[in-house]
């Protein structure tokens, strides 16, 4: 059993990021296509199945849409194998359908894969991850650059606390 709990507690998005898991320019062209395309990474930099990663993200999304408003999406999976709680970020380079629950396209994705007994772990860098997009001004300086190496200093620095 993993237990990354004491480790997560001062968890920053710098633990969940490599530079090769920033996307700056990514196309897709419907949400179902992103969604095959950030697997595939996520999965290749994990050591996992892609196919696996891609069926356990739908499976995830059928149970609501990881679209969580205002142009982001934090689609999500826990497989096995997973030797920790991984990110990977995607900035569009046009925004997608993605059943958001504002009905808004999404534009900044944030893909999340966890370790299947990941659990509490898992809830935690999610709701790392929703904190830092739910800040307009983080997106916006998200959304004014195209510099791979930008998006990563943006997202793994210091966050401001969302009480």
């Amino acid at each position: 059993m993993i237990n990354q709990g004491s480790a997560l507690k001062g968890m920053e998005l710098s633990d969940l990021l490599q530079a090769d898991s920033i996307l700056a320019d990514f196309k897709a062209s419907s949400k179902k296509q992103a969604i095959q395309s950030l697997s595939r990474m996520i999965a290749e930099q994990a050591g996992v199945d892609p196919r696996e990663v891609f069926e356990r993200t739908l499976e995830r999304e059928k149970l609501g849409s990881t679209g969580v408003g205002r142009g982001v999406a934090i689609p999500h999976a826990r497989v096995d194998g997973v030797d920790g709680i991984k990110g990977f970020f995607a900035r569009l380079s046009a925004p997608i359908e993605f059943d958001s629950v504002d009905d808004r396209p999404v534009d900044l994705m944030f893909m999340l894969l966890a370790p299947e007994e990941a659990g509490a772990d898992h809830l935690k860098a999610l709701a790392k991850v929703s904190r830092t997009l739910r800040d307009e001004k983080t997106c916006e300086k998200l959304r004014a650059t195209d510099d791979p190496s930008a998006l990563l200093a943006m997202l793994a620095g210091p966050q401001v606390s969302v009480a």
